[in-house]
Formats: C-alpha cells, structure tokens, sequence
C-alpha cells in the first residue's frame, strides 16, 4: 500500500522513473517501458515544473509515453497545478499514446495532504479522450486570499477505466461532479471522502448518483473510504443497486464502527462479492467475526485489518494533517 512517505513506485503497470535534474547523467529508458515521474522533491531543485517538462519533452520521444505522473510544483501549498495542466494540453497531440496520468504525486514531507492546492482537472480529461486511466491528490490551498481546491464538474469521457481522487476532505461538487459524469467504460472508482476539519461537506444522499450505479455500467471497483461518516456511507451502500455489480467493495480507512458494519451486514448479500476490504476500523470482536461467518465460507476475502502503524494515509482516522 503506498503512503503519503513514499511516491508512486508504479503507474498503469510500469515502474516509476524519475526524469533527472539539470546535468545528470542518468540513462533514460525507453520512452514507452516506465511512468515518467516529473518533478523532484520540494526543495529539491530551483528548477520549475513547467521548465523541467520541457526538457523532457526535448530529450524523450514523447509519442511513445503511455503514462505521466506529476510530481510536486513550485509550492504546492499555495500554488495550483494550472500551469501544468496548461503545459500538458499544450503538446496534447504529441502524447497520442499517453493512457495514464497522476497529478499530484506529493508526499507528506513534501506538503501535507490536506494543504495540497488544486484546481479543475476536467481539461486534463477532455483534453486526452484516448486517457484510461486518471488519479490526483487534493487538499486545499490559499493564495492571496483565494482558496485552491479541487473541481470536477460533471464531464463525458468513453475510454476512462480507473478514476482515483485522494483527498482529506473532498468537496461535496467534486462527489457530486463525479456522480453526475458519463463514464460508461469506467471500472475502478476510489474516491477518499476525508473529514469535515478539511474541507469535506458531502453526506451520504450526496453519493447516490454513484452508487445506483446508471452511468456506470462496467463498474467493478468501489471504494469509498478514509471518510469521517463511514457508518452512514456504509448504511447507504447496504441497500445500493451498484453493489451487485461489484467485485471489490472497499469502505476502508475510516471511521467505520459496529454501527455501520452491521448495517452492511442487514442489507443485500455480498457474497457475490471478490472482496470486501475495511482495513483500518473500529469495529469489535463480536462483529469482525460474523463477518467472517457471513463472508469468508462463501469464499470472499475479508481485510479487517487493525494496524493503524501502516496507516499513514489516514486523514479522519488517528492521524490528521
């Protein structure tokens, strides 16, 4: 599991390389054999982001690159990633084999999750349609009195399989947003809801257009996790429609209780389901074992894992940033 204390190893199946700084000698692989990590640690280089990008886009061949992953910007705590998404779309026809693209991929020593600035993401989106896979890190910045947070509104794109917002407290217009979008191709959604003492305001009614499942037909993955109102996430997805189409539930990273547990367990059946993964919670004896009587004879694998010392990434849970 990757923690806030580590970047991305991997991206759309390929390791992680990091484009090098100024002067280095380092031998670049094959333009299409990795996910080519822009941007280096804060503090790291004076280099900007937007200066490094057009190295790389002078020294790789660009039209092979399948998966990009975005690193820290100039000051990601008061400074939106605007620029990148600008430099991006301005060589979007020279990146015609790029599938994957991670913006954000910041690590708590760099800037704390819940500080990260954001913007709209969407151009990124409609901007590459051939784009299957999509994932950014988001907390809420300021800069000259204007606050940085992430937006989403609702858009159409026919070839998007995998869509991950990792967030400390996610705005109610980007759950929404995300409901409200057409993406019929779509299978793994993750969506980390955070606690209202970052900014997250949804509630669990705000959530339905996703899990009734009408404008995603070929979804197999949910997860909507590290959310402050696990129990009544938890008591909505009992009785969801989108469930039945599932392979992976995962309501992990959160505030989930005995409480909401049980109101999964009283709702439709999930042994249809590959697994149900609720790591992090704060569930008892009792009801982590009739989870595992209701689930595991029907060959569902159960993550009621309790370690919160790997748990880095936690927002709503024992750490806060």
């Amino acid at each position: 599991m990757r923690t806030q204390d580590a970047h991305l190893d991997e991206l759309y199946g390929l390791p992680a390389f990091t484009f090098p700084l100024p002067g280095e000698t380092t031998r670049l692989p094959e333009p299409d054999a990795v996910a080519w990590r822009i941007g280096h640690e804060r503090w790291q280089s004076e280099e900007l982001w937007v200066e490094a990008f057009g190295r790389f886009c002078a020294e790789v061949d660009i039209t092979r690159v399948r998966a990009l992953i975005v690193g820290c910007w100039e000051d990601p705590e008061d400074t939106d990633p605007s620029e990148v998404i600008e430099a991006l779309l301005a060589v979007h026809d020279r990146l015609p084999a790029l599938r994957s693209v991670f913006l954000g991929d910041i690590t708590d020593q760099e800037c704390h999750i819940s500080r990260i600035s954001q913007t709209d993401v969407t151009p990124l989106l409609t901007g590459f349609p051939a784009l299957e896979e999509f994932g950014v890190r988001a907390g809420e910045g300021t800069s000259l009195g204007e606050t940085l947070r992430l937006e989403f509104p609702a858009l159409r794109h026919d070839a998007l399989r995998r869509l991950t917002v990792e967030s400390s407290g996610l705005p109610v217009n980007v759950v929404r947003g995300v409901g409200a979008s057409e993406l019929p191709a779509l299978e793994y959604l993750d969506l980390w809801l955070g606690g209202s003492d970052f900014g997250a305001d949804c509630e669990a009614a705000d959530l339905e257009p996703i899990l009734s499942g009408a404008r995603l037909p070929r979804l197999r993955h949910l997860a909507l996790r590290n959310s402050e109102i696990q129990d009544e996430v938890a008591a909505a997805v009992a009785s969801a429609p989108v469930v039945a189409q599932l392979e992976v539930l995962d309501l992990s990273m959160g505030t989930l209780s005995d409480d909401g547990a049980a109101a999964l367990l009283d709702g439709q059946p999930l042994t249809h389901l590959k697994k149900l993964d609720l790591h992090h919670n704060y569930l008892s004896e009792p009801i982590r074992q009739r989870i595992r009587r209701t689930l595991e004879p029907a060959g569902v694998a159960v993550d009621l894992d309790q370690d919160n010392a790997e748990l880095r990434t936690i927002c709503v849970g024992p750490l806060s940033y």
